[in-house]
Parts: structure tokens; sequence; C-alpha cells
């Protein structure tokens, strides 16, 4: 091409055409209201696995075919043709036809698995393929939908376990939000620690930003960029921060955020004050603001948080669930300490310790340990863990 763009029919330029992957990727991580596209897939790359997820129309039995050089999973329903190259680790392109999905395998790696996870609230059905590394298998069989990420084939087994780091918000000389009933460092760390103990039982490697009443450093500055960095070391398949909200006597419920710009009007002021408050709570949540904004421009990017997204509407829903808390629903603001986007990241705020009921309740071990429960659930469900 030429890079010029085609005359409409009453003269005017036509603006020039984006490659349609890279628009779809950016449509799906920033949450517009474009029809969804039925092909061109969100990637997550780790250390010995490249996921790739497809929105599909529905939920629908699998087929899949593994040869020495690709996957294809056969659907139900018909799907809109689409195909393209890939850039990422272990896969080189895809292409949707009839009821296909094809991924061409890359270098080193040539099995795969696939799940189909079924449609939930405002987000639709979708195809979950993990491209492994290693040699190739001759098929991975079907399997429905919560067992996929247990029945593995043999050959599998060598894949390394998933690894999560559970930042509990505050410590030491940082208490958080305090009230009558609960200062916020206790109670981040019991649930933390709570949930580490479901997570290791499903076989999950669990990092703890800590394990005891401290920072991680002497200045809040220093403690989050601590607690940030742990976000990319190794292999991580999630990072949560725990917190608990505060505010006027009537706010009550759970909220979840991921990356993104930060909220305009008074929830602003979260960011602030989980990033440290005063002065240097301002500083951080500009630095914050400015990388958010900095990563519209980029489609990878994007594209990531878009895992981050996902792993926080699972956190929201299964936490509601599980307490039958007010609904605050799922927001973007700029946090500090999940600001890095190369690792699915969010920040759970599991309650307002200031609600004359709900800070009684994150007082008692019970209700501790059905938020654990609940936020683990999430994370299970994430990563494909039974």
């Amino acid at each position: 091409m030429n890079g010029h763009s085609t005359p409409r029919p009453d003269g005017t330029p036509a603006r020039r055409r984006r490659p349609l992957l890279h628009a779809t990727l950016l449509l799906i991580a920033l949450g517009t209201a474009a029809p969804p596209a039925h092909a061109a897939p969100r990637i997550g790359t780790h250390d010995t696995y490249t996921r790739l997820v497809f929105d599909v129309p529905k939920s629908s039995p699998l087929d899949v075919t593994v040869t020495g050089s690709s996957v294809t999973v056969k659907l139900a329903g018909p799907l809109r043709p689409e195909q393209g190259p890939l850039k990422a680790p272990g896969v080189t392109a895809y292409a949707v036809s009839g009821s296909s999905v094809t991924v061409t395998f890359g270098s080193g790696y040539g099995r795969a698995k696939a799940s189909i996870l079924p449609a939930s609230g405002s987000q639709g059905a979708r195809l979950v393929i993990d491209v492994l590394k290693g040699a190739s298998v001759a098929s991975v069989p079907a399997t429905p939908p919560r067992a996929a990420a247990v029945a593995r084939p043999a050959s599998t087994a060598s894949v390394r376990r998933p690894r999560v780091v559970l930042d509990a918000g505050h410590g030491g000389i940082d208490g958080g939000m305090q009230s009558r009933w609960v200062t916020e460092k206790d109670v981040t760390l019991d649930i933390a620690l709570r949930t580490r103990a479901e997570l290791i039982r499903h076989g999950v490697d669990v990092v703890m930003v800590r394990e005891t009443d401290r920072a991680l450093a002497s200045t809040k500055k220093k403690d989050l960029l601590a607690r940030s960095q742990l976000a990319t070391s190794g292999t991580v398949s999630a990072y949560v921060s725990i917190h608990v909200n505060a505010g006027a006597s009537a706010a009550q419920g759970i909220e979840t955020y991921y990356f993104g710009r930060p909220l305009a009007g008074s929830n602003r002021s979260l960011a602030v004050a989980e990033n440290g408050g005063g002065s240097t709570g301002e500083e951080l949540t500009r630095q914050a603001a400015g990388s958010a904004q900095n990563l519209l421009g980029d489609i990878l990017s994007q594209a990531k948080l878009a895992f981050s997204r996902d792993l926080a509407r699972r956190v929201q829903t299964s936490l509601i669930s599980a307490t039958g808390a007010v609904n605050r629903g799922v927001h973007t603001d700029a946090f500090y300490v999940i600001r890095n986007p190369t690792t699915p990241a969010i920040l759970v705020e599991v309650g307002f310790g200031s609600h004359p009921v709900e800070g009684p309740k994150l007082a008692t071990a019970a209700y501790r340990e059905r938020l654990a429960q609940g936020l683990a659930r999430a994370i299970l469900d994430f990563l494909h863990t039974e």
C-alpha cells in the first residue's frame, strides 16, 4: 500500500484503516461499547506458555486437534472469518474459518490446551487457548469448561505451577484506615494469609508481600515501589493488592480496581490515599496517571491490561457472591502499586471499615474467611485451576 487513503464519494478523504487485530485489541482493552469481535485474540505471555483469549458468540462444545505445527479448536457455531500474524512467544499466526480457530505454533512450542469460559454478567463467552513450551503431542482431549484446567495430558506435567503475589496493604507504622472496629493493616494481612492457604491447597505458588506487621521500606514511596516490583520478579500469573476502604458512615460495599486513568471527582482521593496520602500520595498518583496516559498508545500494554480487567471482574463477582455485600463495581484508577501492565494486577477494597455494619463484620474471623474464600475462588478461576 502507498499509505494514501481512498476518497469517499463526496470527495472527502477517508481515514486510513488500522490493522483489524490491533484495533480490536484496543477496543477490548479500553472497554468501549463497540460490537464484540468474535475472532482477534487477546494475548498474555508467561514463562512456559502463551495464552490467547478469543471472544466467541456463545459457549459451545470443544473439539481440539493438535498437530506438530498448530492447534485447531472447532466450536459448534460460526465465527467471523479472520486471520493475521501474531507476535508473541510460541505463536506466529491465527486463522478463523467457519466454526474453527487455528493457532500456528512458533519455535519451541508444540503443545496446547483449550477451554470455554461461559458468559458471566456483562462478559461474553470466551475461548481460551494456552500454547505450551515443549515437543508436540497428537491431541488434547475436549473437556468441559471447569475441568479443562486439570485434565492435562501427561506430557504437560512439567509446566511450572502458577504463581500469585498477595499484597496485604499497609503494615508497620502505616496502619492504613482505622475505625472503632478495625485497623486496615490487620484485616488485610489476615485475609491475605487465609487466601494463601486456600491457593496453596489447590497447587498454586504464593508470594506474600508481607507475612507480619511490617512495611517493606522506611518511606511510603519506597515501600510501594518494592511492592510493585514483586509483580515482575520471576514469573507471576497474578498480583492482588488487598485493602479496606473508608468513607462517610453510609458508605459500604466492595469494589475492585485495575490500572488505568484516574477516576474523576471525589473518588480520585482513594488513589491518593492508597498511594500514601498527602504530598507523597499526590506525587505518586500524578506519576501513575502519566503512565496510564502513555499506555493508551501501546497496543500490547492495552491487551495485557485487558487480563487485569478480566481478573478484576472475576474477583468482584466472586466476593459479592460470597458475602452479599453491596456491589460497588469494577473501576480503573492510578494506583501506584498495580501500575505495571506486564502482569495481571488488581487492587480490591474488601469493604468499609468505617461503616457501622460492615466495620464490625470485617472484625470477625468468619467474615474474613468468606472474603478469602471468594478471593481465592476468583483467582483459581482466572488461572483455570480447580
